[in-house]
């Protein structure tokens, strides 16, 4: 080899070692910033009050950006033509994207629901077909837990296409027990009797009051509607409760309460 040509492998070696260092820094210091904006991205998520998978996965989504483009930007230093290998990436993108369409439709939904927050863990919902108490929100499917001890795993985006009826999220609820007596009854009397039997029972709130309405005459009854309020948690103990304190107060009170009766006659 000739002078000239160690003079020049020489000059190409130091040049090459200045370029993969300033790649290097460009490297390190990437890996610097993108963990710098990990952890200022999980705090701001935290401080919002939102919730901590969200905030963990937005936060790797800014460090992995800041981390593609300092590894493309030091790609370029050293000398890689990065627009085709962009290209290459952006070809691979579209092809993954569309494979994993329904889950990205589910994701997007997941990160809507953790964002504006219609429900939270412990609340009942009514969504997706199901109803159930909410057990866990996860980025791609939300867990419900019925009232049959049953798991329920819903695709996020089934909840998000439709409506989302929370039943628990105001506190309190309200509920109806049907009751029908015997023809004959003095509906005035009656609405009384009920009235107080409901304002008797223990999970039965004073506010909003207890009303009893005229709801219809029926084939063999007339019949009434007890509207009552309870705590959410209550709703289905005070119906019965309410049930049972009309049935005794209105046996007490000789007011019969009519059935379905088949009457044979003998030719």
């Amino acid at each position: 080899m000739t002078p000239e040509q160690i003079a020049m492998w020489t000059d190409k070696g130091i040049e090459w070692a200045l370029l993969g260092g300033q790649a290097l820094l460009v490297l390190v210091i990437g890996w610097i910033v993108s963990n710098m904006f990990y952890s200022r991205t999980v705090a701001m998520i935290q401080a919002r009050g939102l919730d901590l998978a969200l905030g963990r996965f937005l936060a790797q989504m800014v460090r992995w950006s800041i981390l593609g483009a300092t590894i493309i930007a030091a790609l370029g230093i050293v000398g890689v033509e990065v627009m085709g290998l962009m290209a290459v990436f952006a070809s691979a993108g579209v092809a993954v994207g569309l494979a994993l369409q329904g889950n990205l439709s589910n994701f997007a939904s997941g990160v809507m629901i953790l964002i504006f927050r219609p429900f939270d863990v412990g609340d009942v919902i009514t969504a997706g077909g199901s109803t159930g108490g909410v057990q866990e929100i996860g980025l791609f499917a939300t867990t419900l837990h019925t009232p049959g001890n049953e798991k329920i795993i819903v695709p996020n985006s089934a909840i998000t296409g439709g409506s989302i009826e929370n039943l628990t999220t105001l506190g309190i609820r309200r509920a109806a027990i049907d009751v029908g007596v015997a023809y004959g009854s003095d509906a005035v009397k009656v609405m009384g009797i009920l009235k107080e039997a409901a304002d008797s029972c223990d999970l039965v709130i004073g506010e909003p009051a207890t009303a009893v309405a005229f709801t219809g005459l029926g084939a063999s009854s007339v019949d009434f509607t007890v509207l009552v309020w309870a705590k959410s948690g209550d709703w289905v103990g005070v119906q019965g409760q309410v049930r049972h304190a009309c049935y005794d107060a209105l046996n007490e009170a000789g007011i019969d309460i009519p059935f379905n009766q088949i009457v044979v006659h003998n030719a």
